[in-house]
């Protein structure tokens, strides 16, 4: 006979299973950002010498401490992230077991599988992959309907079809409030123009490796191309003192760069992809910019469907405390770039192991009119 849901030995395949899940987190959170396939090649590889790794160096936890963190073919570091990942998703995943019934362990699961991958890619490539954020509204919808109380943990009551309601509600919420946000903040910090005294030197930089983005760099500043071209109708735009294509000086003026083109002054439209090289002298630019990325209002809306719109509220609160004292203690200035995602992650964490208590506990303040 099995035994108890709730007996101790019920973790050892929860960390298990957690940390086995975590080791193929990392592949996604490696593979992902750079546009390749988390199925081929299947096996695992080191990033500097591209060997693959066997299953037998490829164990979950215990082969990065054997190999004390570095590929026995090459010598190279192998990151402490990859030991990290899987740590904390087996971690993740018994907490989970220990804290919510049997019912929805599986779609809660999932969820702290694509939070995790979503932090370290956001906090390492400032991008969300809305892939990961449309598996997780599902998964969270279907949490709904396995446990009516998923998503109105803060008192409410009902059944699988009012749960599932609230996290449609909750998704709409903090998909298309969080949208808003993003918007206004668009038409209100959508531009950095740059001016110079004196002309100084720019380039589009092509990719040296698989981890590096291509760049727009002006003035020593590198700027990653995901951060300039979030929309379809986002324009670089140079007042250039001299441009050289391929190489050589084709004149001056206002240029538009666009995601895969660029504009010359005279009209002239050129694929990137046709160009080897782009370069020249400035005297200002301007550039696009997000006040926040669209991965956030689509993470903001998986979370709701999880837990709605009571845990949208919470997790968006706690977020903006947990990225004001993380700006802080690292001493980030303004204008410098944030991840919020991670930080939306961790409030929804905090929601889900505990703060809704805090939200029942501030409506009962409230009293009758609260609800």
């Amino acid at each position: 006979m099995f035994p108890p849901f709730d007996h101790w030995l019920w973790y050892v395949p929860a960390i298990f299973i957690g940390a086995c899940v975590g080791s193929f987190l990392n592949v996604v959170i490696y593979r992902v950002p750079l546009g390749l396939s988390v199925n081929e090649p299947k096996r695992s590889f080191c990033p500097k010498c591209r060997k693959p790794i066997p299953m037998h160096r490829n164990i979950p936890l215990l082969s990065w401490l054997l190999l004390r963190g570095k590929c026995a073919d090459c010598g190279a570091p192998i990151a402490f992230r990859y030991f990290a990942v899987e740590l904390l998703t087996a971690v993740a995943f018994a907490a989970v077991w220990w804290v919510f019934p049997p019912v929805v362990v599986l779609p809660l699961w999932v969820m702290m599988a694509l939070v995790i991958s979503i932090t370290f890619i956001d906090a390492e490539h400032l991008i969300i992959p809305t892939g990961l954020t449309w598996a997780g509204s599902v998964a969270g919808l279907a949490g709904c309907v396995l446990w009516p109380q998923l998503p109105v943990m803060a008192g409410y009551g009902g059944d699988w079809k009012t749960a599932l309601v609230q996290g449609g509600i909750g998704w709409a919420v903090g998909f298309f409030g969080l949208w808003v946000v993003v918007e206004l903040g668009k038409k209100a910090f959508g531009k950095k123009a740059m001016k110079f005294d004196q002309p100084v030197e720019w380039m589009i930089k092509e990719p040296v490796g698989d981890q590096d983005p291509m760049l727009f760099v002006i003035d020593g500043e590198e700027i990653p191309w995901w951060d300039i071209f979030s929309r379809k109708s986002d324009r670089l735009i140079v007042e250039a003192g001299d441009i050289r294509v391929n190489g050589g000086s084709v004149g001056k003026g206002t240029m538009v760069i666009r995601e895969m083109e660029i504009e010359l002054p005279d009209g002239t439209v050129r694929k990137l992809e046709d160009v080897k090289s782009v370069d020249g002298t400035a005297l200002s630019v301007v550039i696009p910019r997000e006040a926040m990325g669209m991965g956030d209002v689509h993470l903001l809306g998986m979370i709701g469907a999880f837990f709605g719109w009571t845990g949208v509220l919470f997790s968006l609160f706690a977020a903006s405390i947990f990225a004001i004292f993380a700006a802080i203690i690292g001493r980030i200035g303004f204008g410098r770039q944030l991840p919020f995602g991670p930080f939306l992650v961790m409030g929804a964490v905090a929601w889900m192991f505990g703060g809704w208590k805090l939200w029942q506990w501030y409506i009962s303040l409230l009293g009758p009119m609260g609800y």
